[in-house]
C-alpha cells in the first residue's frame, strides 16, 4: 500500500466519519401540529432552515385539535406543540403539573383575525347578538375541536344571552370537515379558525358574522388581543434536555421575526394547511409574540382568558398562568 493510497483513504475515512458525526449531531424533536394558519412558525422554520442551523431534527406530528396534542405530550410522544390552545394546555397543568410550558403566545381580535362566527348562506347576522334571532331555535352550531374552543364558543353565546339547549346546540367539529358542513347546510353557524373562514366566505359555502369575539365579549375590549394559543413544550423537554430547548426556541424566534416581516411566509400555508393556494396571501394571522414582547397588559388579558374558564368550570382548579410561561433563550431576546 503506497502513502499516497493511505492518506486519501484515512482522508476519505475522516470525511465520512464527519458526515455522521454531523447526522447524529442533530437533536430529534417531535412537534405536534394543528394545521391550522397558526401553525406557520413552524413551517417557516422548517422551511427556511432554522430548525438545521441549530442542529435540530424536527419531526411533524399533525393532529388535529388540542386534545392529540395534549395527550401526545403526556405520554412522552411529543416534545412540543406548534399552536397548542392555551386552555387546553393550562387545563393540562392543573392535571400534571408542569406538562406543558408555552415560549410564545398568539393574540387574536378583529384586527388579528382567528376565531370567529359564521352562518350559512340565507341566514341574516350581522353580529353574534343576532343570531338568536336569525333563524327558529334551536341553532344548529358547530364548533373547532377541543375543550378550549368549545368553551369560549359556549362563553360568547352566553354572553349575549343564548342558553345552549333552549337556543342552540353546539357539536364538536373535526376543522377538515368546517367547510362542507357549512356548505351542505348542515350547521345554521359555525365557531371557526382560520383558513377556514376565508375559505368559506371565498367559496360563499358561508359567511362571518364576526371575529375577534373573544376579545369583544370576554375580555371587555375588541383591541385587545385574545392568547387561545401558542408555541408549547414540555415540562420534561426543558428540563431534561435544556440546551435542545432553548436552541428550539431561538429557531422559533426567528420563525417569528419572519412572519411579522415578511408578508410571503404566508406562502408556506400552502399544502401544510387547509388552504387553497389562491388564498394563501390573503390569509389573516394572529399575532405572534415570544413571551418576553409580551406587554404587562398582555399578560392581564390572557389571565383574565383563563380565569373565565375557570369560573365557567372547564378548568377545575386555579392557574397562575405566568408559572407557565418561559424565556428560554434569554441571550437571544437581549
Amino acid at each position: 500500500m503506497t502513502i499516497r493510497f493511505f492518506r486519501t483513504t484515512m482522508l476519505a475515512g475522516a470525511a465520512l466519519f464527519a458526515l455522521a458525526a454531523g447526522a447524529q449531531a442533530a437533536d430529534k424533536v417531535k412537534v405536534g401540529v394543528f394545521p391550522v394558519s397558526s401553525a406557520l412558525p413552524y413551517f417557516v422554520a422548517v422551511e427556511r432552515g432554522y430548525f438545521k442551523e441549530q442542529g435540530i431534527d424536527a419531526e411533524m406530528v399533525k393532529l388535529m385539535g388540542a386534545p392529540p396534542i395534549v395527550q401526545g405530550m403526556l405520554t412522552g410522544d411529543l416534545d412540543a406543540g406548534a399552536n397548542l390552545v392555551t386552555v387546553d394546555g393550562m387545563n393540562a397543568n392543573t392535571k400534571k403539573e408542569g406538562l406543558v410550558y408555552y415560549m410564545s403566545l398568539y393574540g387574536q381580535n378583529k384586527f388579528a383575525k382567528m376565531e370567529q362566527f359564521v352562518a350559512k348562506t340565507g341566514l341574516n347576522a350581522a353580529t353574534v347578538k343576532d343570531i338568536k334571532a336569525a333563524s327558529a331555535a334551536p341553532k344548529k352550531i358547530m364548533s373547532a375541536p377541543g375543550a378550549g374552543n368549545m368553551a369560549m364558543a359556549r362563553a360568547v353565546l352566553g354572553a349575549v344571552g343564548m342558553k345552549e339547549g333552549a337556543d342552540y346546540t353546539l357539536t364538536e367539529l373535526a376543522m377538515n370537515l368546517h367547510t362542507d358542513a357549512m356548505k351542505a347546510g348542515t350547521f345554521d353557524f359555525g365557531y371557526t379558525l382560520e383558513p377556514n373562514a376565508t375559505v368559506m366566505n371565498s367559496m360563499g359555502a358561508a359567511r362571518t358574522v364576526e371575529a375577534g369575539v373573544v376579545s369583544k365579549y370576554i375580555i371587555g375590549r375588541e383591541e385587545a388581543y385574545a392568547y387561545m394559543a401558542g408555541g408549547a413544550i414540555t415540562g420534561k423537554f426543558m428540563k431534561e434536555r435544556p440546551e435542545v430547548a432553548k436552541r428550539f426556541s431561538v429557531a422559533w424566534r426567528k420563525a417569528l421575526k419572519d412572519i411579522e416581516q415578511d408578508p410571503t411566509t404566508r406562502e408556506l400555508l400552502k399544502g401544510n394547511t387547509f388552504t387553497p393556494p389562491e388564498l394563501a396571501m390573503t390569509i389573516p394571522l394572529p399575532r405572534m409574540l415570544m413571551i418576553d414582547q409580551l406587554s404587562v397588559q398582555d399578560k392581564k388579558d390572557f389571565q383574565k382568558v383563563i380565569d373565565f374558564t375557570i369560573q365557567s368550570g372547564v378548568i377545575k382548579e386555579p392557574v397562575d398562568t405566568g408559572k407557565y410561561l418561559v424565556v428560554l433563550d434569554k441571550k437571544a431576546s437581549s
